[in-house]
C-alpha cells in the first residue's frame, strides 16, 4: 500500500518535457551554426575532444535528478504491515431508510437529510467502536461492512439518497435481516442495531424478524423521523417543487411517522424508541445507551503508518546532480581509448 501525500506537486513534472525541447532545440541550434562555419573533419581537427555524445548523457542525468527531487516533494509514503489490535467497544450497525417518503419535509430539511445528520453526529461521539451501515427501502443493501474507519463511515453515508434503490417501500424486515448478517458469531462484542426510518411498514414479518435478532442478542433501537401528522411527498426538478407523490386513484399521498410501529419493533428486543426530532436528544439518548451497554475486546486490523520515502528520491536526486557537476562536457580519456560510442 502506498500514498502520495502533496500530489499537487505533480504539475512539476512539466518541467521535465520542457527542459526536454528546450535541450533538443538548443542542440538543433548548435548543430547547425557549426554546419555554417566548419565541416565536419575540420572541426574534429580543431576541436578533437568534442563529445557528441556527453551533451545528451548529461542532459539525460540533470532530467534524471530533477525528477527525483520532484518525487521527493510529493513525498510516497508506503505502509504494507497490516497490524491486529484490541479495542474496547461495540458493535453498532445502523440501517437507514431511503424510501421515497423520506423526501418528506415535516422535518427540516427533509426526512432523509435528517436522518443522515442524525447518524452522522451518533459518529461522532463514538470511540472504539465498530460501525456498519445498511440502506433499505423495499430491499436492504449492505453500504458498509463493520469497521472503525469513521470517515470512510460518513463518507459513505453522505452519498446515501432515495434514489439508490429501485425498489420502493419501506421492508424494515429486510433491514434487519441484512444487519444480523454484519455482526460476527465467534466474537461476544454486544450487537446493537439501529433503525433510522419513518417506519411507514405495512406487514408485520418485521416483528417476526425482531424475534429472531433477539435470539441472536442483537439489541434494537428506532429512530423515528417525522411526524405523526403526516405530509405529502414533493416532487422537484432543479430543488424546486413540481408537484406531490400521488397514488393509482391519483390522490395526493400522505406520509406519516409510525412511531406505535417503531416502538413494538424494538421493545421485541429489548431496545427503545427514539424522537428524532432533535438532534442533541438523540445525541443524548445513544450516548446513554451506549455507557450502559458493557464494552468487550475485539481484534481489529490495520495497516501501519505510512512512512516518509522522501529522502530517498533526495539523496538519488543530488547524486545525479553531483554526477552532472563533475562530469566533463569532452571526451572522457578512457571511454575515448574504449570508443565506447564509434567517436573518432
Amino acid at each position: 500500500m502506498y500514498e502520495l501525500e502533496n500530489i499537487s506537486w505533480s504539475w512539476m513534472f512539466l518541467l521535465i518535457v520542457l527542459i526536454s525541447i528546450l535541450f533538443i532545440i538548443d542542440r538543433a541550434w548548435k548543430l547547425k551554426t557549426q554546419n555554417l562555419f566548419f565541416s565536419k573533419a575540420n572541426l574534429e581537427r580543431l576541436s578533437p575532444d568534442i563529445s557528441n555524445i556527453k551533451p545528451a548523457l548529461k542532459s539525460f542525468i540533470v532530467l534524471i535528478g530533477i525528477t527525483m527531487l520532484i518525487i521527493a516533494l510529493i513525498n510516497p509514503k508506503i505502509g504494507t504491515k497490516i497490524e491486529t489490535f484490541q479495542r474496547l467497544g461495540v458493535d453498532i450497525v445502523f440501517a437507514v431508510d431511503v424510501s421515497k417518503s423520506m423526501l418528506a419535509e415535516d422535518i427540516a430539511p427533509s426526512r432523509m437529510e435528517k436522518s443522515k445528520q442524525l447518524v452522522s453526529q451518533v459518529i461522532n461521539n463514538l470511540g472504539g467502536d465498530r460501525i456498519g451501515i445498511v440502506a433499505y427501502a423495499g430491499k436492504a443493501f449492505p453500504q458498509l461492512p463493520l469497521t472503525t474507519d469513521y470517515s470512510s463511515a460518513k463518507m459513505f453515508l453522505q452519498n446515501m439518497n432515495t434514489d439508490m434503490l429501485s425498489s420502493q417501500g419501506t421492508a424494515i424486515n429486510e433491514a434487519i435481516r441484512l444487519s444480523s448478517t454484519y455482526f460476527d458469531q465467534d466474537q461476544s462484542t454486544e450487537r446493537l442495531l439501529f433503525i433510522v426510518s419513518d417506519g411507514e411498514d405495512h406487514n408485520d414479518l418485521s416483528f417476526d424478524m425482531a424475534e429472531i435478532a433477539a435470539k441472536n442478542n442483537i439489541t434494537i433501537y428506532s429512530i423515528g423521523v417525522g411526524t405523526e401528522k403526516g405530509v405529502p411527498i414533493p416532487i422537484k426538478k432543479n430543488g424546486v417543487v413540481m408537484s406531490y407523490k400521488k397514488d393509482f386513484n391519483n390522490e395526493v399521498v400522505i406520509t406519516k411517522l409510525n412511531k406505535n410501529y417503531l416502538q413494538n419493533i424494538s421493545q421485541k428486543t429489548g431496545g427503545k424508541y427514539i424522537n428524532g426530532a432533535i438532534t442533541e436528544y438523540v445525541i443524548e439518548e445513544v450516548v446513554d445507551i451506549l455507557e450502559n451497554t458493557e464494552k468487550k475486546e475485539f481484534d481489529t486490523q490495520k495497516f501501519s503508518e505510512f512512512e516518509d520515502q522522501f529522502q530517498w528520491f533526495i539523496l538519488i536526486g543530488f547524486l545525479f546532480v553531483f554526477i552532472d557537476i563533475f562530469m566533463r562536457d569532452g571526451k572522457t580519456i578512457w571511454l575515448k581509448n574504449l570508443n565506447l560510442f564509434n567517436e573518432k
